[in-house]
């Protein structure tokens, strides 16, 4: 494979240069321009103007001196566009008489509702026509945001939800289905996607850009698939860097400041955040630029301690060690390993270790856990984040430019799946080679991702327990306290902590040697351990491919067209841990590919732009997808109403295709038909863990029916001699063995096998209205919008039960007897369609309003409900969103000369959140609510010109409130942050 890969690279480079050197250029003369910007009202020179010429790449900027000289192979006539973010674009026209000695004034703009966005046709367009919803940051939104990152500024943007399950990895989503690690969403940097490919999911920034090299980010909230392909089902966000022709000179950024949360083991730590960027041009053909950055801190904490066990009568805000020895702590690990303490006193009668007279000092339906660790002990939260980009420009030509690309992020911080996991020294790298003219691209890119020393923090705490004392032993230990104490005349308070305290007696304590140990150990061993002790490490060095290419017609009068088409590899590497393996021992590649066609028409006086476009996506293991997408843009003076049909779809994770791993609770297989045939289920029945509950519910009710114990009682009597008395122990040992499987045949009818069907792409038909316009003299920004989702074969979790040692001789398992019992069964956890439509619908509405003096206010609410949730026949589909969350926004970019400042206030609602973390009785009962919250965040900048630097003070969460964003996620704090950023042609 890997000789396959180097050679298709090859291939792929040679293509690249034949298509840039085969383009067509006519070289009719060189024509050299020259002039200066200045400001339109103070006639002060600009610096870092950029200059293009339309319709090609050639371009250039003004010099420090705003000066500018431009060389272009061809005679005038020719247009040049003058930009630079926080003016307004000028189109000059390049005669003879005017190529040398030019000067070009550009005035300062309102940004209200004057962006250019290409992501919502993959064409440019103003964003007040933009077909459907486009939330947008430019780098002077992202300089004078309140918060202490691009990242965190997008909290603010209209219906954008966020997880914050560290510092430097938190997940965005919108419209609903909020997850960490998100794979309804997409993430693109420069045109790549950012996921990483063994996951699914952009893992936050923390592999991603550094925030000097940030041009812009455009995001699409909702179904995206149109264009941009798979998994693009509830949003797609772009981040596009800087160009080096157009972005040149030294900038560098230097933050610190202090973390504040009051539960945390150090309640205020500092944090430090260093960036630095350079680009040249090395001359008219080639320019360079480099970034580094580099982030250090004492991670946020998850401190949530509440009993999440809802075991022996407690309850999510009252349960502790003290009242309940089944205690499970939402952020405690390790304690998730709980047996019925009636289990283990017979298994020690059985063994001899007790009389058969103590399973009377046992309490019925009593559950006990072992003592757990808290994540604070055994996460590592020493976050770092190095991130590195390099970038060579090369301009072939006036129509043609080269770019290779390869960016590098690594790191250490902690995410929440079905476990948390803490992410040690993780890499992702992407490297891409692309060429691109004014109208098309052609572009490859692979990402590699390595987990390196990544692991399960739970599993890692409960092989500490392991390796200190197995839980056979512990448990046995700890029944056999209990009755030797409450038949002492202990009471069952005094007796349950007498024997943790003798179980637990010598255990690894935090700190200690023998702990750290004991962690080292644990998270050397890949998931899910070997014969040396359990295994926490999580392995995955899986790669991605991706070769795409787009067109867009601009010599066709009747409409404007734009073609695209794209192929991709995933090769899977967890060195056979995590992923299955095919019959030669080697783990899957998967291949796909697509191909898309996009068309725009206007008419009536081009007051209406009708868009319509198709795409259709392959993937190996599934049936192609169609994805339409029609659009209609209706222009009245200002004011601008749009309307959309389109679909989108989510395929498969390649975990959800692929995974083959045992985990103490369940073996995790893969949808696809291979592990039905692998395990048996075809000659070996499964059934639905709900069918089994069923079933043993019905078995358990039967057998203590007193009228069919006395019926079974009379059948045991008649097989031995008459007079025999029904308390005789052989009589009992019959009637034990024959009461379960009589009370099991007469609920044959509750046992009913599962039916596999074929695994598909999960689908959403997504309907939206909105509304944009700019009025009130162009100070009022007004967009709105309305939605309505339909999903189709929604992706859940199915979990089954199949017995383990099938026979058709064996009356257990001809009964079903074997599906009730932990040591007679498999059970298996695999992704499955939901038969059940979903529907959620939702609007939002923002308006931004320009004050007198410079100053602005605006805000948003959004609007997000799960529309049929009493239609899902009980089915949690973890919609996990508020419906209500509000935003509000007030700054003045200068108040008084080079002052400005920015605050910012957003609320949410409180919402129930389901997912694989949260304990299965906690989330069916609605219990894992995550509570309303409001935040506060505010700045102060101050632009020092004689330094070229802006300084800025802030601090988010100034009330200091600390609030968690998804359960079982840490609890986050407040923020304050000082900033000085160094820019060689800051104005």
């Amino acid at each position: 494979m890997q000789k396959f890969t180097k050679n298709r690279w090859q291939v792929v480079l040679m293509l690249l240069m034949m298509v840039a050197f085969i383009t067509p250029e006519v070289f009719a003369q060189t024509t050299t321009i020259s002039g200066k910007v200045l400001e339109e009202g103070t006639k002060e020179t600009l610096v870092g103007v950029n200059i293009v010429v339309k319709g090609k790449v050639v371009g250039t900027i003004s010099d420090l001196d705003g000066n500018f000289t431009l060389r272009v192979n061809q005679a005038p006539p020719l247009t040049l566009i003058f930009s630079m973010v926080g003016f307004s674009s000028k189109e000059v026209e390049i005669t003879q008489d005017n190529v040398s000695n030019l000067e070009v004034s550009l005035a300062e703009a309102s940004i209200l509702g004057q962006e250019i966005v290409v992501s919502a046709s993959r064409v440019e367009e103003s964003v007040l026509q933009s077909p459907v919803t486009v939330e947008r940051m430019d780098i002077i939104s992202i300089r004078e945001a309140p918060q202490a990152s691009f990242y965190d500024g997008l909290n603010n943007l209209k219906g954008v939800e966020m997880s914050t399950q560290s510092l430097t990895f938190k997940s965005f989503n919108t419209r609903g289905f909020n997850a960490n690690g998100n794979v309804r969403t997409v993430q693109m940097i420069d045109g790549m996607d950012n996921q990483a490919p063994g996951l699914n999911f952009s893992v936050g920034n923390i592999a991603g850009i550094s925030e000097l090299d940030l041009e812009s980010l455009e995001l699409l909230p909702g179904a995206a698939s149109a264009l941009y392909g798979p998994n693009a089902i509830n949003g797609i966000l772009l981040l596009n860097s800087k160009n080096p022709f157009q972005y040149q000179g030294l900038s560098v950024q230097m933050k610190g400041g202090l973390m504040s949360e009051g539960s945390r083991t150090n309640p205020s730590t500092g944090f430090y955040d260093f960036s630095a960027r350079y680009a040249t041009a090395l001359s008219d053909k080639v320019a360079i630029k480099v970034n580094v950055s580099y982030l250090s801190a004492d991670d946020w904490q998850a401190n949530d301690f509440r009993d999440q066990s809802l075991l022996n009568g407690s309850t999510i805000e009252n349960g502790s060690r003290t009242n309940n020895p089944g205690f499970n702590g939402v952020n405690i690990y390790g304690d998730e390993t709980n047996v019925s303490m009636q289990s283990v006193g017979q298994s020690l009668v059985n063994a001899g270790l007790l009389p058969s007279a103590a399973l009377g000092l046992i309490p019925q339906n009593t559950f006990v856990s072992r003592t757990g660790y808290l994540e604070r002990d055994v996460a590592d939260y020493n976050t770092r984040s190095l991130k590195l980009n390099a970038a060579l420009h090369w301009r072939i030509s006036d129509k043609v430019e080269a770019i290779f690309q390869g960016n590098q992020g690594m790191g250490t911080t902690v995410y929440t799946g079905a476990d948390r996991y803490s992410i040690a020294n993780f890499k992702l790298g992407q490297y891409k080679a692309e060429l691109r003219g004014s109208n098309w691209f052609v572009r490859a890119y692979t990402t590699q991702e390595r987990s390196g020393d990544a692991y399960a923090v739970g599993i890692a705490a409960q092989g500490i327990n392991e390796a200190w004392k197995p839980s056979t032993t512990w448990f046995g230990q700890y029944v056999g306290t209990y009755v030797g104490a409450i038949s002492q005349g202990a009471s069952p308070d005094a007796a349950h902590a007498a024997a943790r305290g003798a179980a637990d007696t010598g255990r690894y304590l935090p700190g200690t040697p023998e702990f750290n140990q004991a962690l080292a150990d644990v998270t050397s061993r890949p998931i899910p351990g070997d014969q040396n002790g359990v295994g926490a490490r999580f392995v995955d060095k899986t790669n991605l491919y991706h070769y795409e290419g787009s067109y867009s017609f601009k010599d066709i009068k009747f409409a404007d067209f734009v073609v695209g088409a794209n192929f991709r590899t995933y090769q899977l590497n967890s060195e056979k841990t995590l992923f299955a393996t095919d019959d030669d021992g080697n783990e899957f590649t998967i291949q796909e590919y697509g191909g898309y066609a996009q068309g725009s028409k206007r008419m009536i006086n081009d007051k209406l732009k009708l868009t319509a476009s198709i795409r259709y996506d392959k993937n190996e293991n599934f049936e192609g997808q169609w994805s339409p997408r029609v659009s209609a843009v209706y222009t009245a003076g200002q004011h601008n109403f749009r309307a959309s049909y389109q679909t989108g779809f989510r395929l498969p994770t390649t975990q959800d295709q692929f995974i083959d791993l045992v985990t103490p609770q369940a073996r995790l297989i893969g949808g696809l038909p291979l592990f039905r045939e692998r395990y048996n289920f075809n000659t070996n029945p499964v059934y639905s863990l709900a069918t089994v509950t069923q079933f043993g519910g019905a078995v358990q009710q039967w057998a203590a029916n007193p009228a069919n114990q006395e019926a079974v009682m009379k059948e045991v009597l008649g097989q031995f001699p008459p007079g025999t008395p029904p308390n005789d122990p052989a009589v009992l040992d019959v009637f034990s063995q024959l009461l379960p499987f009589r009370a099991a045949m007469a609920n044959q009818d509750k046992k009913t096998e599962y039916q596999a069907t074929t695994f598909k792409p999960e689908i959403v038909k997504s309907y939206e209205f909105g509304y944009k316009s700019l009025v009130a003299n162009n100070k009022l920004l007004i967009d709105g919008y309305y939605y309505y989702n339909r999903f189709e074969n929604f992706i859940g979790g199915q979990v089954l039960v199949q017995d383990r040692n099938p026979s058709a001789t064996n009356p257990a398992s001809f009964s079903g007897l074997n599906l009730l019992s932990a040591n007679t069964r498999n059970v298996y956890s695999m992704p499955v369609n939901r038969e059940e439509i979903i529907k959620s619908y939702g609007w939002a509405l923002g308006l931004d309003y320009q004050l007198p003096k410079g100053y602005t206010i605006g805000g948003n609410v959004s609007f997000n409900k799960l529309d049929n949730i009493d239609d899902l026949d009980g089915f949690q589909p973890s919609f996990n969103t508020p419906e209500y969350r509000t935003v509000f926004n007030f700054a003045n970019r200068e108040v008084i000369k080079n002052l400005g400042f920015g605050i910012s206030w957003r609320w949410q609602d409180e919402f129930v959140w389901q997912s694989s973390f949260v304990s299965n009785t906690v989330s069916t009962q609605g219990l894992s609510v995550m509570p309303a919250f409001s935040i506060f965040d505010a700045q102060v900048s101050y632009k020092v010109k004689s330094i070229k630097s802006i300084i800025k003070v802030g601090g988010t969460n100034l009330l200091n409130s600390g609030y968690r964003q998804a359960w079982g996620n840490p609890t986050v704090g407040s923020m304050y942050f000082v900033s000085i950023t160094f820019d060689e042609f800051l104005n």
